[in-house]
Order: structure tokens, then C-alpha cells, then sequence
């Protein structure tokens, strides 16, 4: 019998130990790990140089207050903004408390040069920005809010792609937009370039601020080191999480300087976010994943995997309706439910995660050999075969 509460539907598998793009099950069965903690091992499991990493830094110190400063902090920030559009960055613990925290700072931006009433934040319908009561009220999903009254104001939706709609609801009262430059949960949707910059002109035309989300498409996940980079974009706040700690829970706002100017101190706070271990480990992990070859590397991979995975679909046009996604934060939507397809996978040693829209999602650790793609691939095709 378990005692944990019921809020998760687990597979009846445990894992003992991970390496590399594999997991071994308890019961010494090897699979191919293309979940990786939902886009979170960046770097796979059991990397050397983080392992090193969190044994050196956790013989000197775990944790100290954000009342006094955090050295491994500072160097993250710096190596953070040095490598972005921001000025400033605010670590936190998690994605959602990232998004939250994105929201209080654009709300505070505008209270702070004397607007109080440009407090509502225009989201994607059915998008997904974390699991906290704001953030399902922000995501706008009704199978998300269900039972969770009353409703948090302040998020006005549109439907993904309905740019009219989008421009009419922007008002006096619009804080900012905040929409996943890829969309996760809501089935692996790339917004596209053209729209992206369409987006930042309209925010700038109506004084408004642009809000992206990354934190599952961002830290290398597309190919750039933020995904929203290939558009030549600069938003004004970005939330952050998973593969920045390569399996150590990390979140981070990104800010410019304008929006950062109204969060003073006493106006947000953290426990653990930002602790010495948590930044040690962030610091090992950007060290590796914004080097240029690295990312040229998850290009090419990924461009390979998605190029193979549509002569798939060339074969079986009849099981699989589009392959979605960039670099590898890639989704396999398929004309009927994915349920079973996604557990004939895991029977046949690959494991993978689901996404609305009968999307199979698919998120191999961005340093994942080609060898293991090319098993992956095999895998795929032989369940479509068999399906």
C-alpha cells in the first residue's frame, strides 16, 4: 500500500538507477529515457561533471538565506545575462513559481509608475503555465481550474493562432501577454517567428509587456539556448525552469531593466530559491549547454531525429497526422488516443509522455547520441507496424 495521495496516475514501474539517455528499473530492465523528467535532465542522468559538481559544493554549503549574499548566485546571474536579453534575474524553486513570480513583476511594473489598473495578464486558452491557483487561472483550461473556486481574476484567453481575438482584448487594464514560445502540455505548438514578432510590435504599439514562457522549451531544448532567440525577439520577462538544473529543481525570472525597476526589496521572496547548491549546479549546467557546438550538435541531432520521424508518418499516414516541435522538444500526434501507443513504447523499452491533442511527446536529454535516436526510431516504427 502507498501512502502518497492519488494526484498521480503512476505507471507500475520504479527505476533503481539512471546513466546517460537510460534508466534501469528495479527490476534490471534497461529503457530508453525519452521522458527525462518531463524536458528536466537536460544533460541526461548521472553526468559526470554535475555529479562532480554537487559533491564539491555539498562539502562546503547546502543553504543560506537570501538575507545574505550567494556568491554561486551572483556568478549564475551574471552568466545568465550575459548570454540574454535581461538585465536582472530572480531565482525561485520551480516553473510555476516561476510564472508566478513573472506575473508579480509585471503587475508591480505597472502599480510602480503609478498604473494600479493594467493589472491583467492576456493568456493562450488552454496553455499551461504552471499548477499553483493563479497559474491554472492563467492557463485558462477548465479541466485544470475544475474544483478550484473561486475563480483568481485577472486573465483574460484567446484561442491559440486567433490574432484578432488577441488584438481586440488587449485594453486599458492589459498588464501583458504571456504565451509558451513552444507549447508544452497544450500538444507541442511552435508559435511561429513572424508571429512572435508580430507580438512584440503589438505590445510595444499598446504599452503593453511581452511575457515567454520557457520553461520547458528553453536551456537549449529548441537548438538556441531560448527559443525564442531564433526570431530575433527581446521580451521583457521570461520564466525559467528545468533543464537550467539539469535535474536539480532551479526556476529563474529574466527581467529587463524597466520591469525590474519595480521590484524592490520586501516585494518577492524565496526560501530555497537560489541556494548554493541549486546555483553550483546551474552554473555547471550553462557552462555546457550555451557553448555553440553543443547547440549546433542538438540542431543537427534533432533535425535528423524529425526528418526520420516524417518518413515514419510517410509509411503510416494512417496512425500517425503530424510530427510537431523543434530541436527536441518534439510531439507525435497521432489521429486516435495515445494511451495505448505510449504504452506499447514503454513494453518495448522507450519511454515517452503525453500531450493534449493525442500528442505523443518526445524529449530525449539534449545530449543524446545519434545511436540512441536511431533505436528510438526503431522502436517507433515497430509499434506503428504493429498498431
Amino acid at each position: 500500500m502507498s501512502f502518497l495521495a492519488k494526484n498521480y496516475n503512476r505507471k507500475k514501474i520504479a527505476f533503481s538507477k539512471g546513466k546517460g539517455s537510460f534508466l534501469f528499473s528495479v527490476k534490471g530492465e534497461k529503457y530508453l529515457d525519452f521522458v527525462q523528467g518531463i524536458a528536466v535532465n537536460s544533460l541526461g542522468h548521472s553526468h559526470p561533471k554535475l555529479i562532480k559538481s554537487l559533491s564539491n559544493q555539498s562539502k562546503k554549503i547546502w543553504h543560506v538565506s537570501n538575507a545574505f549574499i550567494i556568491p554561486e548566485g551572483e556568478k549564475l546571474a551574471k552568466k545568465i545575462v550575459q548570454k540574454t536579453f535581461a538585465d536582472y534575474v530572480m531565482f525561485q524553486n520551480s516553473g510555476a513559481e516561476a510564472t508566478e513570480a513573472a506575473i508579480k513583476v509585471a503587475r508591480r511594473y505597472f502599480y510602480s509608475i503609478g498604473k494600479p489598473n493594467k493589472n491583467r495578464i492576456l493568456c493562450i486558452k488552454n496553455s499551461f503555465h504552471g499548477r499553483t491557483i493563479a497559474a491554472i487561472y492563467a492557463s485558462g483550461s477548465k479541466k485544470m481550474t475544475e474544483g478550484f473556486g473561486p475563480k483568481v481574476n485577472g486573465f483574460d484567453h484567446f484561442n491559440f493562432g486567433d490574432h484578432k481575438s488577441l488584438k481586440k482584448l488587449i485594453n486599458k487594464n492589459t498588464a501583458a501577454v504571456m504565451i509558451e514560445t513552444i507549447m508544452g502540455e497544450g500538444g507541442i505548438k511552435v508559435i511561429p517567428d513572424w508571429c512572435l514578432k508580430g507580438l512584440r510590435k503589438l505590445c510595444n504599439k499598446k504599452k503593453v509587456l511581452l511575457i515567454l514562457d520557457e520553461v520547458q522549451c528553453g536551456i537549449g531544448r529548441s537548438g538556441d539556448f531560448f527559443a525564442f532567440e531564433k526570431s530575433k525577439v527581446k521580451p521583457d520577462i521570461v520564466p525559467i525552469a528545468k533543464g537550467i538544473g539539469g535535474g536539480f529543481p532551479i526556476g529563474a525570472v529574466l527581467m529587463n531593466k524597466k520591469v525590474a525597476s519595480g521590484m524592490v526589496a520586501g516585494t518577492h521572496g524565496s526560501t530555497f530559491g537560489g541556494n548554493p547548491l541549486a546555483m553550483q549546479i546551474g552554473n555547471t549546467v550553462i557552462d555546457i549547454i550555451s557553448k555553440k557546438r553543443f547547440l549546433n550538435n542538438v540542431k543537427k541531432n534533432s533535425k535528423y531525429f524529425i526528418n526520420q520521424l516524417n518518413k515514419i508518418k510517410m509509411i503510416y499516414p494512417n496512425i500517425i497526422k503530424e510530427i510537431r516541435g523543434r530541436g527536441f522538444l518534439i510531439g507525435l500526434q497521432l489521429y486516435n488516443d495515445q494511451t495505448n501507443f505510449i504504452k506499447k513504447l514503454m513494453d518495448n523499452k522507450l519511454l515517452t509522455i503525453r500531450a493534449a491533442e493525442n500528442v505523443v511527446r518526445i524529449l530525449p536529454p539534449l545530449n543524446v547520441k545519434k545511436s540512441e535516436l536511431d533505436v528510438a526510431l526503431k522502436i517507433i516504427k515497430k509499434v506503428c507496424s504493429d498498431y
